[in-house]
């Protein structure tokens, strides 16, 4: 009697991520609010100039989540390079506050989409783009 055939073993899947549990945005602050924008966290230490705290639609405003003024003001002088800033600023953010308001808001994402406002003309080379990776690490890769 012959051999029964083999069937070929199906070929394997690949793993699936996933769905992101929230939603990391960045916006201007001088942009409109969106009914998308979820809950709105204004990630600058200064007020933004020429703004009207009516007008700005913010939820919170985690001052300790900042750079330090020492930092900011390095980075925009002459000397600042955007690496040396991101390592310095990672750095201020292992701080106990910094970190207690990183914390909070990752829990504000894990609920749904949070928006980072700033008033940074490019927010890629500011640090909203060291929160974002901070919040949502697979935004980073």
């Amino acid at each position: 009697m012959p051999a029964e055939p083999t069937q070929p073993a199906e070929p394997a899947r690949p793993a699936q991520s996933a769905p992101p549990s929230h939603r990391v945005r960045v916006r201007r602050i001088y942009e409109p609010p969106s009914p998308d924008d979820g809950v709105r966290v204004l990630v600058d230490r200064l007020w933004p100039r020429g703004l009207a705290k009516t007008d700005a639609h913010i939820d919170e405003w985690p001052k300790a989540l900042t750079p330090s003024t020492e930092l900011r003001r390095w980075y925009h002088g002459t000397e600042g390079a955007y690496e040396e800033f991101r390592r310095r600023y990672e750095a201020e953010l292992e701080a106990p506050d910094a970190a207690a308001a990183l914390d909070r808001l990752r829990n504000l994402a894990a609920q749904g989409t949070i928006t980072l406002l700033t008033a940074a003309k490019d927010p890629s080379v500011s640090h909203t783009s060291v929160l974002v990776r901070e919040l949502d690490p697979q935004a980073g890769a």
